[in-house]
């Protein structure tokens, strides 16, 4: 630890020597990642476009048929939708005046021909001028349709058993009403169910902060790997046998330049993120802060180690910066930083939750964008851990089989 101590001491003597380029070395990754993050956000930020209007036309005023249209606003689709229940003269005016995407038809009889087994169906009349809102409408009905084809049998089987016992027909038709509307809201219940738990693409429902968030943790990746590589030198095979002599390791050298690189990293790292938390108001306490720099303290002892690991397999100084370049962009890319791992194969992403990158975003998008305060910690901390573990016995291993 004292070898260690020295070399920590000697790195940071190496920056105040060279303190008129540190400006340059702090702000080129500010620059780049700015840069190309900017680029790829105009692909997310869209502007917002007016919903697709469309009409109900309900020829058949019955109660049931009020449940229907209640069964189409609160579908999922409907969020892109703005119904309204018109007159089918003013519809087809609207039509015409190209005010009104699509329509649907709730025919006369619906409610007859549903307690009798008939068939029911909902016609659509579009705007030749806008089929793909058309279509839009089309897949909507179909749900429609399926849960009123699962309701019509429940209702069908309740009306067979109901007319052998001795009840009346407006008992009869009591009863069927009220288990059509426990089945529809069941439905309805069991969509906003599903809703609540479904697939959130933060990268469109709040690209702002998403892509300020992926900024921020692209500036740390990048000064772990400028700083890292800024303190490394080439030394001369004399001088690393001289080293030896006074029982220096590669292993101490290594594990100092990564002390300093996280140190300076984590400042430099809490004043981009006390500026974003500013700049961009968001909600985050003492607590979250320290939970998110606690986070990337990790991720950076991480990759540090695999920028170790590269230091200590390959001699090459111009080869070992070239694959630390590829691992770097690698750990960029597969974190989602630059493209939402949302947009990766569902095959991928199941395997790329394993991978520190991937892990260490997650948490700090969970705690900027959803306000979790439960961070689990473990599995960041193990694939630390390991990644220490094939270092250092890598670089053991290596010292001992040049002695």
């Amino acid at each position: 630890m004292r070898n260690v101590q020295l070399f920590v001491t000697n790195n940071v003597l190496q920056f105040k020597r060279k303190w008129l380029s540190l400006p340059l070395l702090l702000l080129f990754p500010v620059l780049l990642s700015g840069l190309v993050l900017f680029v790829i956000l105009q692909f997310f930020i869209n502007e917002e476009q007016a919903p697709v209007k469309v009409g109900i036309v309900d020829l058949d005023q019955s109660e049931e048929t009020q449940l229907v249209s209640q069964l189409i606003e609160e579908t999922p689709l409907s969020s892109f939708l703005e119904l309204e229940g018109m007159e089918k003269q003013r519809a087809n005016e609207m039509i015409e005046a190209d005010e009104l995407s699509t329509y649907i038809v709730i025919q006369q009889g619906f409610t007859e021909n549903l307690y009798q087994g008939k068939s029911v169906d909902f016609p659509i009349i579009g705007n030749p001028n806008q089929p793909a809102q058309s279509q839009l409408v089309r897949e909507l009905i179909d749900s429609v349709a399926r849960h009123i084809s699962a309701a019509q049998a429940n209702i069908l089987t309740i009306n067979h058993y109901a007319k052998q016992l001795e009840i009346d027909g407006e008992t009869r038709n009591d009863l069927l009403f009220e288990n059509f509307k426990e089945y529809f809201f069941y439905t309805i219940g069991k969509d906003r169910i599903v809703n609540e738990n479904q697939v959130n693409n933060a990268a469109t429902s709040n690209p702002l902060n998403y892509y300020s968030l992926s900024l921020w943790f692209t500036f740390l990746t990048l000064w772990l790997f400028v700083i890292y590589n800024f303190l490394s030198k080439e030394n001369t095979e004399r001088l690393r046998q001289r080293m030896k002599l006074y029982g220096v390791t590669m292993l101490q050298q290594t594990i100092a330049k990564m002390i300093v690189t996280l140190t300076l990293t984590t400042f430099f790292s809490a004043i981009a993120l006390f500026v974003f938390h500013t700049l961009l108001n968001w909600d985050l306490t003492i607590k979250d802060l320290g939970s998110i720099l606690l986070i990337s303290m990790l991720y950076g002892a991480q990759f540090l180690f695999i920028l170790g690991f590269v230091d200590v397999c390959i001699f090459s100084h111009k080869l070992r910066l070239l694959t630390q370049s590829i691992l770097s962009g690698l750990y960029l890319l597969i974190s989602g930083a630059v493209i939402p791992t949302i947009y990766f194969p569902v095959s991928l992403q199941e395997t790329l939750e394993y991978i520190a990158p991937v892990e260490a975003l997650h948490w700090i998008q969970e705690i900027v964008l959803a306000n979790r305060d439960y961070i689990d910690y473990f599995p960041l901390l193990l694939l630390t851990i390991a990644s220490l573990f094939v270092f250092v016995g890598t670089a053991l291993g290596k010292e001992r089989l040049q002695e």
